[in-house]
């Protein structure tokens, strides 16, 4: 049997999304609590995120979101990493959020900050494994301000997202060229 590279390259970009997906999850959260949720977005589902993307900005094409829609476009896949915020019901003895507890973070539609410290991390984690496998990445808040806009994991009103190639040279840096 002779595997292409095109098809090699596939083959590993997808077995590297699941990966991240992994190493997200296992990634240290804050009072042990996980709010986390991934997902891996290809296909059709890919070509329909990156149509939201140009849809955020208008289909205005000196947009950063249009940008980022065809480094979607030229990806293989799409690792989604979201928080579904809630708070660690440590009361007053926290305040990080700059509220006097929990549920005054709560009232006010707040995010309790260790679920973003916890997103962070996990995305750091994420794109580290990327790196460990020679996969091309970047972190976009504008797949995830798409994502949310589909709908994508349930309940994560936070999601970041991070596109996926295998290229000569990556295709996620020197992107003011792509304008």
């Amino acid at each position: 049997m002779i595997i292409d590279s095109k098809t090699a390259e596939e083959r590993a970009v997808l077995d590297a999304a699941y990966k991240l997906c992994v190493a997200a999850r296992t990634a240290p959260k804050a009072c042990g609590v996980d709010h986390l949720q991934t997902c891996v977005i290809t296909g059709e589902d890919k070509d329909v995120l990156s149509e939201q993307m140009r849809k955020n900005c208008n289909y205005d094409e000196k947009n950063f979101m249009f940008r980022d829609s065809k480094n979607v476009d030229n990806s293989i896949a799409v690792v989604l990493v979201g928080v579904k915020e809630d708070t660690r019901h440590l009361g007053k003895q926290c305040q990080l959020c700059h509220f006097e507890g929990c549920t005054a973070c709560s009232k006010a539609g707040a995010c309790c900050v260790f679920d973003m410290i916890d997103l962070g991390i996990a995305i750091g984690s994420a794109v580290a494994a990327a790196a460990d496998m020679r996969i091309d990445n970047r972190v976009m808040f504008t797949i995830g301000k798409a994502a949310v806009a589909l709908g994508h994991l349930e309940g994560c009103n936070t999601i970041m997202g991070i596109p996926l190639a295998v290229a000569g040279k990556s295709p996620f840096y020197d992107r003011e060229a792509q304008r």
